[in-house]
């Protein structure tokens, strides 16, 4: 067979894998599982973790957060391992951004919920810390001040994840490599494109704050993660 064709294989391999790792639909599964309960059905119909706890499940949607954040980092684990199977071998570094793009999009497009997923705060969060640990640090510590400042998760989640790109810059050289730097700004602008009605209404000034009333109806509001 020829190299190149092997390469798309391998390429294609990792794709799938973290794809249908980043698919799973763990704040869904939760809330069916223990409540038997749709969350589709609740709040804003989003199956990640603000909706779950919004709903009332604290314990769960703490877990949705636990188990997205380990399903972002496992399918980069997965891809790095897979890189160095078959031959010739796919660059580490590539591998692991590859993995990430695909686990982000698996998580805000499982094929299981009719393409219908979260926005990918947490996910994104899993991926990043395994590929740049310091600069997911500073995204996080970014989110909790603003979101401590603001009660926006929304707000939070955006400057948390605007900020990683320049972080990982400066905290982990190997990612200024093109393609791992341009996946960054890929998962980073879909996560604000995810956003877009957030932002919408964060400007319109009616945007759900955590702590008081809701303006609108928790049924129409959407959330962050």
């Amino acid at each position: 067979m020829p190299v190149a064709l092997t390469v798309w294989f391998h390429s294609l391999a990792i794709v799938a894998a973290a794809y249908l790792l980043g698919s799973i639909p763990t704040g869904y599964l939760l809330v069916r599982f223990f409540r038997k309960q749709d969350i589709r059905s609740l709040g804003s119909g989003n199956i990640g973790a603000t909706n779950v706890l919004r709903s009332g499940a604290k314990g769960l949607g703490a877990a949705t957060f636990l188990f997205d954040v380990l399903k972002g980092a496992l399918a980069v684990l997965v891809g790095a391992r897979m890189a160095s199977i078959g031959f010739p071998p796919i660059p580490l570094h590539n591998a692991e951004a590859l993995a990430a793009l695909c686990a982000i999009l698996g998580h805000m497009y499982p094929v299981w919920l009719g393409l219908r997923g979260g926005k990918g705060v947490a996910t994104a969060f899993g991926v990043f810390t395994v590929i740049a640990p310091l600069a997911a640090v500073g995204s996080i510590v970014i989110f909790a001040m603003i979101f401590a400042l603001t009660r926006y998760v929304s707000l939070a989640s955006i400057i948390g994840a605007a900020a990683f790109p320049a972080l990982a810059w400066f905290l982990t050289p190997w990612v200024r490599a093109p393609l791992p730097f341009v996946v960054i700004l890929a998962v980073v602008a879909l996560i604000i494109a995810k956003h877009s009605a957030n932002i919408q209404r964060l400007v319109a000034g009616t945007e759900y704050r955590f702590g008081t009333g809701a303006k609108k109806p928790v049924a129409k509001a959407e959330d962050s993660l």
